[in-house]
C-alpha cells in the first residue's frame, strides 16, 4: 500500500495552518483544552499544554505542528485506510484528521466507505462533521468544505 511512504505536503499543511490560526500564547479550545500554536495541544516532548505556558513563535509553533502530524495524525491514515491515496487526498485526511481526532476517524463511516473503496461515498462525510459544542460551527463548515474539495480536486481552496 503506497500511503504507508506518504507524508503531508505543504498543502496540507498550509489548509491545516489556515483553519487553525496562530496563536503564541495559550487558549481554551472550544472543547475546553488549552492549546497553543496551530492547535497543539501536547509538546513534542509529551507534555500537555497548560494555560501558564509561555508564549511559542510561529516556528516553534510550525514545529509542534509537524511533530504531531509525524507521530500520530499520518499513523492514524497509514494504519487504517485500505484503499490507494493520492497525495491531495491523504493531505485532506490530515486536515480532517488533527481536527477530529484519530479516534473519531477510526469510528467514522468515512473511514468505512475509504475501506470499501467508496472514495466518493467518503468525501460525502466530510460535512457531517461541523458541529461544536452541539452547535453548527460556520468555520467548520467552511473547513469541510476545503478539505472535501482538496480531497476531491487537489486543489486548495478556501471558502468564505
Amino acid at each position: 500500500m503506497t500511503n504507508r511512504n506518504m507524508h503531508t505536503s505543504p498543502k496540507g499543511i498550509d489548509l491545516i495552518t489556515h483553519f487553525e490560526g496562530f496563536s503564541a500564547t495559550p487558549y481554551l479550545c472550544p472543547a475546553d483544552v488549552p492549546t497553543i500554536g496551530f492547535g497543539s495541544t501536547v509538546y513534542p516532548n509529551g507534555e500537555f499544554v497548560s494555560m501558564e505556558d509561555a508564549p511559542v513563535n510561529k516556528n516553534e509553533a510550525r514545529g509542534m505542528l509537524l511533530h504531531h502530524m509525524n507521530l500520530e495524525v499520518e499513523h492514524y491514515i497509514k494504519s487504517s485506510v485500505m484503499c490507494d491515496l493520492r497525495q491531495h487526498e491523504f493531505d485532506a485526511l490530515a486536515s480532517f484528521i488533527y481536527n477530529v481526532g484519530g479516534g473519531n476517524f477510526m469510528s467514522s463511516t468515512m473511514l468505512d466507505k475509504l475501506n470499501s473503496w467508496d472514495k466518493k461515498g467518503a468525501s460525502q462525510e466530510f460535512p457531517r462533521w461541523r458541529m461544536a459544542g452541539g452547535e453548527i460551527s460556520k468555520g467548520l463548515v467552511r473547513r469541510r468544505k476545503s478539505e472535501r474539495h482538496l480531497f476531491l480536486t487537489g486543489e486548495l481552496k478556501f471558502f468564505d
